[in-house]
């Protein structure tokens, strides 16, 4: 079954970013040139999403006109002569047959019950969950990650949530699966789960495999969600529904190919402008002598 569905929770406060989160959203905060839900909404259409949902909240409506038209700019570039802003402006609305639409998360209970809040528009279908604080990037190396969850849903029928390896002191900031087999092949990808554990202590984690935010869950996980039962931090966490699913069906972690940027952390949002900005070929060449200099100063305090 085609995965068409992808919910992108976004309700947030942004609050590690404060102040400049009191009145513009974390997701629209700028990676280079272009914001950070526009990575995670691009991936999406290149994996053959065809309907995004937005899970938002109250004073974060810029999330959905980024991707609508506006046809007074849309005149003003034009006639200025500005052909290529007015084809970056008009690629930002949705393909022919695609759709974003948004629904409303009222109370912050959790990943779990923001991804439960698109029960209605998922239906009874395999869907994707894409975190816009990740951004993975694959360049021209490898598919999108979600492309490649596609790629292992279609061959297993099965939830599969993407994997990466952490430092063992790290396992306490993630949800850790849990694999069948612990002498794990560091060239295989794609590993059966019999648990996953949210923030487990490093020395009683069962693996060193994070879950970060790329998912395809098949439709059964809201029948887990909608018990309102909560876990750790006194929310409704996605992480044990997955753990419940697993009692009834398989689900895998899958290792995928890219690097993945914690956007949601200060330090990590500026690797990310750093890494990005060096992709760049017409900014290259000045940052590269920058970024040595500041470098060697900081060497010489």
């Amino acid at each position: 079954m085609a995965i068409c569905t992808a919910v992108l929770p976004v309700a947030g406060l942004g609050t590690r970013f404060l102040p400049i989160t009191k009145s513009i959203p974390k997701e629209m905060l700028p990676v280079v040139d272009q914001p950070l839900i526009q990575y995670v909404v691009e991936e999406a259409w290149s994996a053959g999403i065809e309907q995004v949902v937005l899970v938002s909240s109250r004073g974060k409506t810029s999330l959905e006109d980024h991707f609508d038209s506006n046809a007074e700019l849309e005149s003003a570039l034009d006639a200025k002569g500005k052909q290529e802003s007015l084809a970056a402006v008009r690629g930002l609305t949705p393909p022919d047959g695609r759709t974003i639409c948004a629904v409303r998360q009222h109370a912050p209970l959790g990943l779990g019950h923001a991804v439960l809040c698109a029960r209605a528009i998922v239906g009874n279908n395999p869907f994707a969950v894409l975190l816009p604080d990740d951004l993975i990037w694959t360049g021209d190396s490898a598919p999108g990650v979600l492309s490649q969850l596609v790629e292992q849903f279609e061959k297993s029928a099965s939830s599969v949530v993407a994997v990466m390896e952490v430092e063992q002191s790290q396992t306490c900031l993630y949800g850790v699966i849990d694999p069948f087999d612990s002498e794990i092949d560091s060239r295989e990808r794609l590993i059966k789960a019999k648990g996953l554990v949210e923030k487990p202590k490093p020395d009683s984690a069962p693996s060193n495999l994070a879950v970060v935010g790329r998912y395809i869950l098949t439709p059964e996980i809201f029948n887990f969600l909608s018990t309102g039962n909560k876990g750790a931090g006194g929310e409704i966490q996605l992480t044990d529904a997955i753990c419940a699913l697993l009692a009834q069906q398989s689900v895998y972690g899958y290792r995928f190919e890219g690097v993945r940027f914690d956007c949601g952390d200060k330090a990590g949002y500026q690797m990310a402008n750093i890494a990005l900005s060096l992709e760049r070929p017409d900014m290259r060449e000045q940052l590269i002598p920058f970024i040595k200099e500041q470098l060697l100063n900081y060497s010489a305090e």
